[in-house]
Parts: structure tokens; sequence; C-alpha cells
């Protein structure tokens, strides 16, 4: 039976993607972007309270996803799975989607001049950090795509030891207590060592994937979040007020960052679990327009980020107050977007591109 609820979850933390990524422009901790505006601190807030949790979500039910797909298929089939869905749609998106971003790049920060397709020059052999913020070659956001495919590919043994000795079956993670539950943040904390690029930490998101697998594909674990999802979710709400504070830097959260890191994961993992409990027992449905989302979520990652760095370039032209400039690059960045889904999904080239589904 399929568990509508993950699916919504999904499309719903895909969607949060548009204003986290258009606050990006406005960002006032020193980080560039594709296009740069005014550091404004009150959007901010917005990605501060959701990074701890929302892309750790994403891992997740690719986890739980996984342990369901295998059920039924062979290590072979989901490995062929696998590569027909992350692989040739991240080959796909960094050869046609994330050049236009570095292309804008390159026109905002450096007053390029050339051709479109001449900036493909620059975009394969210009040296960069790998963000492209300022041009040169970069997976952009496609990083969640190639992670994704890195860690289905290191997780191939440990599936095939879970199908062999029936690790799942062998061990509930639905039987521990919950407090017990709630200190498993501590994987992915610890994974963050491990090959961490660019502040993207490949261990912290395969920590993640294997917490999905193990334990919150565990059907006892998912009844039990629903039964305690209102006091997850208040827990949730404090931590987020916690972390609001301290991103408006009130003074009695002045504290060391490592201890704001074991926190800030804590208020994921809490957050988290407060979300798939409250899903679960709200958002286990489907209708036509839940079904719709579903299925254009993959896509709308491919293609949101590179709408919303173009929308700005000619924001930017037209537009000098902020308030103003962030409602004009939503809106265009989203309506583009899905009619860039509704063109691809019609046509058989591009959906096997862009790993849409058949209608």
């Amino acid at each position: 039976m399929r568990k509508h609820y993950i699916d919504n979850l999904r499309w719903m933390c895909v969607l949060l993607l548009f204003p986290y990524h258009v606050f990006m422009i406005y960002n006032t901790w020193g980080e560039n972007f594709y296009v740069k505006g005014p550091g404004v601190h009150a959007v901010m807030t917005f990605n501060a309270v959701t990074w701890p949790w929302f892309m750790p979500i994403l891992f997740v039910i690719a986890g739980i996803s996984t342990a369901y797909a295998m059920r039924r298929r062979s290590v072979g089939e989901y490995a062929k799975e696998r590569a027909m869905k992350l692989l040739v749609p991240l080959a796909a998106g960094i050869l046609i989607v994330v050049p236009a971003q570095t292309y804008f790049a390159e026109r905002f920060h450096n007053g390029y001049t050339g051709g479109y397709f001449a900036q493909y020059v620059l975009f394969f052999t210009k040296e960069t950090d790998l963000t492209g913020y300022a041009g040169g070659f970069t997976p952009g956001h496609l990083w969640f795509i190639l992670y994704l495919f890195v860690i289905s590919l290191v997780a191939v043994p440990i599936i095939i030891l879970n199908k062999r000795y029936k690790l799942l079956e062998r061990f509930d993670f639905g039987k521990l207590p919950l407090p017990v539950t709630l200190l498993l943040f501590v994987l992915p904390m610890f994974g963050s060592l491990v090959l961490d690029i660019g502040g993207k930490s490949l261990g912290e998101y395969f920590a993640w994937f294997l917490l999905g697998y193990f334990a919150l594909s565990s059907e006892n674990l998912q009844a039990k979040l629903e039964k305690s999802r209102a006091w997850l979710l208040g827990a949730g709400l404090a931590c987020m007020a916690l972390e609001i504070l301290w991103w408006f830097d009130i003074a009695i959260l002045q504290i060391p960052q490592i201890f704001y890191d074991i926190f800030s994961r804590a208020y994921g993992w809490v957050m988290l679990l407060a979300l798939m409990g409250m899903a679960r027992r709200h958002l286990d449905a489907s209708n036509r327009f839940m079904d719709y989302m579903s299925r254009a979520s993959f896509p709308v990652y491919i293609f949101h980020q590179t709408w919303i760095v173009v929308a700005a370039y000619y924001v930017f032209q037209i537009a000098r107050n902020p308030s103003v400039q962030m409602e004009l690059i939503l809106l265009a960045s989203v309506l583009a977007t899905f009619a860039s889904y509704e063109l691809c999904r019609r046509v058989p080239v591009t959906r096997v591109l862009f790993g849409i589904k058949k209608p």
C-alpha cells in the first residue's frame, strides 16, 4: 500500500526551495550567489530555521523509499533504476540546465558579453570553487542528485547484507523508546566530519539516508511518531524559536560554535520526526493536485534554481526595492519552472532526460 504522506512531504519540501533560493540572493552571511542583491536580514530567518531539516528530510525519504523498493526489486534492478532516475538527469541537468545560471553569473559579476553557447568554454575550463557563483563549472543545486547517486551506490553492499540477513526484520527501531530515538541525530552529526565538500558533507547525508532506510521505514516507528506528533511539534517549534533568537544575536545565546552545531542537528532531527508524524496523520491522502505535485517534484527540483537566477537577473533591471524584487522573482520562477515541466513531460526524450514519469 502506497504511503501518500511520504510523497506529499517530499513535494512540499521541494516547494520550500523556491523561497529558500530566492532569499539566498539577499543572504547576509557573506556567501555570494549567481545574482546577488543587498543583504536582507529578516528574510534570512526563513533560511535559518529551515536548513537544519528540509534537505535531511529529502535524504531520509530517499532512504525510506529505497527500503520499500527493495521489498520487490533485486539489487540489479535497483542499480539500473538509480542510474536512469539519477545519473541521466544529473548529466542532462549539468549540460543543459546549470550553465544558464553561470551564464548570468558571468554577466552579472564579470560583465561577460559573449554568447550563451560560447560561455560553455568558460563553464568547462574556468578555475572555480565549484559553486559557480562567479562563473565556471559547478553542479549547482544538482549536488543533491549527485550525492544521492553516490550514496545509492555506496549503500548497495548494505542493501545486499540486509536482504541476505534480514536486518530490518531482526531489529525494529520502532521498539526503541522515543527518547532513545531522539538521540539518533548524533549519527549525522558525526557523519558531518566525513567528506565535507563546500559545507555539504557526504557522510552526513549518507547517515540521513541510512536513518530513513533502517529506522524511519519501520511501521512501528512511524505509528509512534504519529501518536507523539503534538509534543514533537511543540519541541520542534521551541527549538525553532531558539534558532531565531540565535540568528538575531540575542546576547544570552552567544555560545560556542560546537554547541550550536549540536543544537542545530538536534533541532533538525526533532522537527523532521514531528513533520513525519504530522504528515502521517494529516497528509496520507491523494487527489489530482497531490498526484500532480508528486510527479512534478523531481523535475521541478531540477529546473527551479535556474529560473530563479534568470528571473533575478532581469528583475534587477526593472525594480530596485528588494521586497518587490523578491515577489517578482518568486512569481516568475514558479511560473517558468512549471511551464518547463509541462513542456518536458509531453516530449518522450525530455521525459527520459529529466526523470519525468510517463503520464
